[in-house]
């Protein structure tokens, strides 16, 4: 598919069997049904990723998070090749001109895959967004962070898999409650923790530590999202000489490492300099090699 020369500021491709590289749609008007349950009753998948410079990162990472998701929640979805396809389309056809609140060279590709009902939408959805990477989204400097708990036991995964914890699914009505509730207490983001003690994951985020040369995250199955920036950044950091730890860590683990950040696919790395009411330290100098050795390898 040829590159678009038409500004575009935001780019719908659905994926059908009758269009094996994708449909490209006019994302001004509406595509799917009022009536399809999967969009009432939030019962689908998405993956977020940054397109930098034509060049969608960390691509294998999301596309196994996907599969890894749609395994979690029993649904079925396009394979990763229509996937790439898809985005692909998206991609030549995203060409948005200059925007003043937009990060220059970058947009946010999202993924979605939604559960079909029968009648009205039986075969459910699959479909790829690009859209601006907006300044705001991205902090610009160490942020505030408070604790919240989340209200299970880090065995609930195990105990209670209908809950689907570890699946990215499109029901983030509590993630962003959780947001609008540290912005009321005057900080910036979240990190959440388990009612034995544990700290899970950002809102939108993955946790990371730094003790001595050591680089360390909470695991997986203790139900929090695998992150995919921190997959990606522990493998080029271990390459560069870092040690790397996937553990169970506590709030007190926060308070006295070396440094904190929240990871994510478009914020990238923050530093955390606050929790709660403890200033907490933050490295310059490290976080300066991190964002580097991703950039790097992502």
């Amino acid at each position: 598919m040829a590159t678009s020369t038409t500004p575009a500021t935001a780019v719908v491709v659905l994926l059908t069997p009758d269009h094996p590289d994708g449909e490209l749609l006019d994302p001004s008007v509406p595509h799917f049904s009022a009536l399809a349950q999967g969009l009432a009753r939030g019962d689908g998948i998405f993956e977020t990723s940054l397109l930098d410079h034509g060049r969608v990162r960390k691509l294998d990472e999301h596309l196994w998070r996907l599969q890894r998701s749609a395994g979690i929640v029993g649904l079925d979805i396009p394979d990763a090749h229509a996937w790439r396809r898809a985005i692909a389309a998206a991609v030549a056809a995203w060409n948005p001109g200059e925007i003043a609140e937009a990060v220059p060279d970058e947009a946010l590709v999202k993924l979605f895959a939604l559960r079909g009902y029968g009648p009205e939408n039986p075969q459910g959805y699959a479909w790829v967004t690009v859209t601006p990477m907006w300044r705001s989204l991205r902090p610009d400097g160490p942020i505030r962070v408070v604790l919240l708990e989340r209200g299970h036991d880090s065995a609930t995964m195990e105990r209670a898999p209908w809950l689907l914890l570890g699946a990215k699914t499109l029901s983030y009505a509590p993630n962003m409650a959780a947001v609008r509730e540290a912005r009321r207490r005057g900080a910036d983001d979240v990190i959440f923790t388990s009612t034995d003690g544990l700290v899970l994951e950002g809102p939108t985020s993955t946790v990371i530590i730094k003790r001595g040369d050591t680089l360390g995250t909470p695991p997986a199955e203790i139900g929090i999202l695998p992150g995919t920036t921190q997959r990606v950044l522990f493998r080029a950091a271990e390459a560069a000489g870092w040690r790397t730890s996937v553990e169970r860590l506590t709030p007190d683990d926060l308070r006295s490492a070396d440094a904190v950040w929240l990871a994510s696919s478009g914020r990238l790395l923050s530093q955390v300099a606050r929790l709660d009411d403890a200033d907490l330290p933050v490295d310059d100098r490290v976080h300066a090699e991190l964002m580097r050795l991703l950039a790097e390898h992502s």
